[in-house]
């Protein structure tokens, strides 16, 4: 049996509720659930038993300090179809340092490499035959967007499931402290 699995840092009330003071005002945009808001770190996709377990041992031998994260300004993917509105973050260089640590435990338990760039962000809608242009104008009116700064003092792991409603269910499967 395999688990859908993904590191991530989840974001504290002070953090989630300007993002959900944002969820409003952009056609065909499915807005994420507050339970369903954090950052990735890396995706590792649908893991057997056995490497969950090697990821989990892995994953629990990352030292990495606490830090100060701030989420800022907007962005989407999907260049001329979109699919993904997301708030960006402020250059992190600690935030850096623990997703190439969460990448090189991935490859220590055996799972492949990530080929995509990490593009540290929190995706607050899932969009669904969203016009460029009202998106942009969106993004644009986000450009200032800057939440306070929030201490991160662990990441997780978690586990998904896809369901054929509006969210997917995220649930933390082990939590890693940071400090």
């Amino acid at each position: 049996m395999s688990q859908r699995l993904f590191s991530a840092i989840g974001l504290p009330d002070s953090a989630c509720e300007p993002l959900m003071a944002l969820q409003s005002g952009l056609p065909g945009a499915s807005w994420r659930p507050r339970e369903n808001l954090h950052l990735t770190l890396r995706f590792f996709g649908d893991v057997d038993e056995r490497k969950a377990e090697d990821l989990e041992f892995e994953l629990a031998k990352i030292t990495a300090p606490a830090f100060e994260l701030t989420l800022q300004g907007a962005g989407w993917f999907g260049r001329l179809e979109p699919h993904a509105l997301w708030i960006g973050t402020e250059p992190n260089a600690a935030l850096l340092a623990l997703q190439a640590q969460c990448e090189r435990a991935a490859r220590r338990a055996g799972l492949a490499p990530e080929t995509r760039n990490f593009v540290p962000h929190v995706t607050l809608a899932y969009l669904r035959k969203t016009p460029v242009e009202a998106l942009a104008r969106f993004t644009q009116a986000l450009g200032t967007f800057r939440c306070e700064p929030v201490t991160i003092s662990y990441f997780s792991l978690y586990a998904s499931w896809l369901t054929r409603g509006e969210a997917n269910i995220y649930v933390p499967v082990a939590r890693y402290p940071l400090g």
